[in-house]
């Protein structure tokens, strides 16, 4: 009876979550589709909708785009790309966002989505920075990562039931069901945020990708790797290799200015001009903090800035910032709270059968 509570309350929680879990399996174009467009759902109150801008950042995602399109024709890329059909990742609905945030990240959960926070496009110099992140966000879909990674949050199904259980018998019969349920739930969203992460191999491959994409889109190869390199000179590529799944900034450098290197000649007939010119690149920066101050700060788009916090940035840091600890903090807290009044619920429901009958 306990254990079945426990998984009952674990169902619930994931169903509450803002983050959804798909079935237990191997992870299929649909699910991952499907769980971007519940994340889409959570993220979109602070997605910038101004005409401007979103047909700025569209028109680089859709040079991108196309470009993969016309590799794919020529069987480009790995043997994960070929596991389904892939023509999905070339229609109208791949979309890219901005989105309003003071945190340094790009992210994609792997579907329709991809999104550029506003903190980093202020930070880029050029649009061969701003497009270079782009493309690398698109070489993760195409490489199909979030797949893998969904794969992972399977097994935190497992451990969730096991951190359940370990919650029961800390709690003893007074708080057992309560602590169990928490525990269970902390580890559910923990999990689930953390699992959507890469692993090295994905990041290389994702800038491997992402590079050839930028290149045969027509930007210059000689910039692919200088937003990383504006991050190091931040310093922010300080953890040991040893210490962390991800590769480090300056070895991507490295990697990205060996590409160029290593192009044929006839690379340099890919060149095409940018989608804006440096002055208008400066002026949409411009607007994207205008706008962005603007946006009504209602309790939809708090939501929104707590998950965009709390989300990986292993794209750009591999180090786990603290806002983005204190983020995944606060949402198990309030997950907690959501089971507590869920479980209220339940026994004023009880309290009201027994009275009735």
């Amino acid at each position: 009876m306990v254990l079945r509570n426990l998984l009952r309350r674990l169902v619930l929680i994931v169903a509450l979550g803002s983050v959804s879990l798909a079935g237990v399996g191997c992870a299929t174009d649909a699910a991952v589709i499907d769980q971007a467009n519940q994340m889409h759902a959570g993220l979109e109150p602070a997605v910038i909708t101004d005409p401007q801008l979103a047909g700025y950042i569209q028109a680089i995602g859709g040079r991108i785009i196309a470009t993969a399109r016309e590799m794919n024709r020529q069987n480009y890329g790995p043997s994960a790309h070929r596991e389904e059909d892939s023509q999905w990742m070339y229609s109208s609905e791949m979309q890219f966002h901005f989105v309003n945030s003071k945190t340094l990240n790009a992210f994609t959960t792997g579907g329709e989505h991809m999104y550029i926070y506003t903190e980093l496009f202020e930070q880029c110099q050029t649009e061969d920075e701003l497009a270079a992140v782009m493309a690398h966000e698109y070489g993760h879909v195409y490489g199909r990562h979030i797949h893998k990674a969904m794969n992972r949050q399977y097994i935190v199904l497992g451990s969730a039931a096991a951190m359940g259980l370990a919650g029961y018998a800390a709690g003893g019969d007074k708080h057992g069901e309560e602590y169990g349920a928490a525990f269970a739930g902390a580890a559910v969203l923990v999990g689930n945020i953390i699992g959507m992460g890469y692993t090295r191999k994905d990041e290389a491959q994702a800038d491997q990708l992402g590079f050839d994409f930028y290149v045969r889109a027509g930007w210059d190869p000689a910039h692919f790797g200088d937003f990383f390199q504006s991050l190091i000179d931040k310093g922010m590529d300080t953890t040991p290799e040893m210490l962390s799944d991800h590769p480090p900034l300056r070895d991507r450098v490295a990697a990205a200015r060996e590409r160029a290197r290593q192009l044929p000649p006839a690379s340099r007939n890919w060149r095409r001009p940018n989608v804006a010119t440096p002055q208008q690149f400066a002026e949409l920066k411009r607007r994207a903090i205008e706008v962005g101050q603007y946006m009504p700060d209602d309790k939809s788009l708090e939501k929104a800035q707590e998950l965009l916090q709390a989300l990986p940035r292993s794209c750009l840091t591999p180090v786990v910032q603290p806002d983005q600890q204190e983020a995944q903090q606060q949402i198990i807290d309030e997950l907690r709270q959501m089971e507590q009044k869920q479980r209220q619920a339940e026994q004023e429901a009880r309290r009201g059968s027994k009275g009735g009958s």
